[in-house]
């Protein structure tokens, strides 16, 4: 692990508004995991159908591919504070729905797809606004890397604390306390937006049509090639390798012969090393190159894959499954880092748009693609595949090192983590 200089700790935190962001967020994203994870226990529950599963987030993912790049032009235009208060609203509308419906027992599959669906269609208004957000919540711009560290840190551990006590709470209670804990967890971010203080939002004038935005984004994506090169790494793991944990499911319960508990599990040691992964950003040294960084996190990705996939000891297999979430974490939060970092002010919001129709517009495809293979060649055999490809994507986009930087942008501080993420996780 790289050495650790001087650090100024938690400076994003110095910043008023983000910790307001920070922690109102922390408290969804808890809700958030609980709620995917009880729904995906559901639906395989009803179906014992690994196809099935890849529709249930295709049925949830597709639709922000769909409407994504509407969202970062909305972000671009309009008051991103009104935006994501509307959008904390209409989510935490779609939990109590889908907890009223799966309490009162009346509920079909087809129901829980069209609210996934519904859920789709707010996050993909919500997530450029809310990305676009932390680069209005605080005080310098230097301070972005660890912003964004420290929000994947957030992440990770939400990840790895939901699913565990969603396993919990379903086995225990039924996955419809799991959505209504969801729809209150949206009251964190409520909160937290009321009492924020930022300047009054000055409208942009509109010169140009959306397809003309739309365009003008692809184009400078063309003149950037290390943004560009970056967010199609991205693309092509998000379609062929991330979808792995469509699979999750089966191997609690058919490969592990376990249940709710053991689907949780198994999600929070993949969120482990999630959390993992945010440490070792925090720990680079200062200037580290950050390219080399992303290509050996894919390759951690890729090998993680291949040891689970047909890891018979329940124990080995987390460790291995703790690999794969360093990998698939390390490899997301250093992507964002480089597109937001290097991307022009005035395009940032189109291009966080663009990366995220890039992830919410593979993974769904990648998810039933893995669940059809499944269901022919089996879960540890897909997911082999998934590790190899992992290696080959790797390898492919080698030459990513010898681009230049976007612009003139410092290169970034990631160390200013800090060590103070380690003594937190």
């Amino acid at each position: 692990m790289a050495s650790l200089g001087k650090v100024n700790t938690f400076k994003a935190f110095r910043s008023l508004n983000y910790t307001l962001y920070f922690w109102g967020r922390s408290v969804s994203q808890l809700g958030t995991w609980m709620q995917r994870t009880a729904v995906v226990w559901v639906i395989y529950s009803l179906t014992h159908s690994a196809f099935m599963l890849g529709l249930t987030i295709f049925a949830e993912q597709f639709p922000s591919f769909l409407l994504s790049i509407f969202g970062g032009i909305a972000a671009d235009r309009y008051d991103r504070y009104k935006i994501i208060k509307i959008t904390q609203i209409a989510s935490m509308i779609q939990a109590s729905l889908l907890a009223i419906s799966v309490m009162t027992g009346h509920y079909v599959i087809w129901e829980i797809l069209s609210l996934s669906v519904i859920l789709g269609i707010i996050n993909a208004f919500d997530v450029p606004a809310r990305q676009a957000m932390i680069h209005d919540v605080l005080y310098e711009a230097a301070d972005l890397p660890n912003a964004l560290s420290l929000t994947s840190a957030m992440a990770s551990l939400a990840k790895l604390l939901g699913p565990a006590l969603s396993g919990i709470i379903l086995e225990k209670f039924g996955a419809g306390i799991c959505f209504l804990l969801n729809a209150a967890s949206f009251g964190g971010v409520m909160v937290s937006l009321v009492f924020m203080k930022l300047p009054a939002h000055t409208p942009q004038k509109v010169k140009k049509k959306v397809l003309a935005e739309l365009l003008e984004g692809f184009d400078y994506l063309k003149k950037t090639p290390s943004i560009g090169l970056t967010i199609l790494m991205l693309a092509i793991v998000s379609l062929l390798v991330i979808p792995y944990d469509t699979l999750i499911p089966v191997y609690a319960k058919v490969i592990f012969k376990g249940n709710a508990a053991t689907f949780g599990y198994i999600t929070s040691f993949i969120g482990l090393g999630g959390v993992c992964g945010t440490v070792f950003l925090a720990s680079l040294k200062k200037g580290a190159n950050l390219k080399i960084h992303l290509l050996v996190s894919t390759i951690v990705l890729g090998i993680g894959l291949i040891a689970f996939s047909h890891a018979g000891n329940f124990a080995l297999a987390m460790l291995f499954a703790t690999i794969a979430g360093f990998g698939t974490v390390a490899q997301g939060t250093i992507s964002n880092i480089i597109i937001q970092s290097e991307s022009a002010p005035h395009m940032r919001g189109r291009v966080i748009s663009i990366m995220i129709m890039a992830m919410f517009g593979m993974l769904p495809i990648g998810s039933l693609l893995v669940g059809a293979v499944s269901q022919k060649i089996g879960a540890p055999d897909t997911l082999l595949c998934q590790g190899i490809i992992g290696l080959l994507v790797a390898a492919a986009f080698f030459n990513l090192l010898r681009l230049p930087r976007a612009g003139n942008i410092p290169r970034l501080q990631v160390s200013e983590v800090e060590e103070t993420i380690i003594e937190k996780v």
